[in-house]
């Protein structure tokens, strides 16, 4: 009968471990501060580098004049969010106002890679980059 409750414990305590999100463990005071500017249309920088597992605090700004984007569906998914709801419906960009700002929270993904980053709108006018993680 001890053993039983025992066993059941270990199970219950296991059970509840592994039903909180791993970013809920995360120190987000910790985090690393990036910022990206959007412009019409451009970003800046163009390249945007994570080490991997770091936490950071990734800040976008928008000073152009139209709506911009700043899209990277691979990088997104495979990243760790505090909050997904900064990114659009889709749940692969996040969408900026002109003279709008957003802050994303993130662990960077755990394995080194490229992703692309583009506003769709104006990819065709070189609005493009790069997300690195080493």
């Amino acid at each position: 009968m001890a053993t039983t409750r025992v066993l059941c414990a270990v199970v219950l305590a296991l059970g509840l471990a592994l039903a909180v999100p791993a970013h809920a463990e995360t120190d987000w005071s910790k985090a690393q501060d990036l910022s990206v500017v959007a412009s019409d249309y451009q970003f800046s920088p163009k390249t945007v580098t994570f080490e991997h597992g770091g936490i950071y605090r990734l800040h976008l700004e928008n000073h152009g004049k139209e709506t911009h984007e700043f899209h990277s569906a691979e990088f997104f998914k495979a990243a760790t969010l505090r909050d997904p709801s900064v990114l659009g419906t889709e749940k692969d960009e996040v969408v900026l106002q002109p003279g709008s700002s957003k802050d994303v929270y993130l662990v960077a993904p755990a394995a080194p890679g490229k992703f692309p980053l583009y506003c769709p709108d104006h990819d065709w006018a070189g609005m493009t980059g790069e997300i690195i993680v080493k």
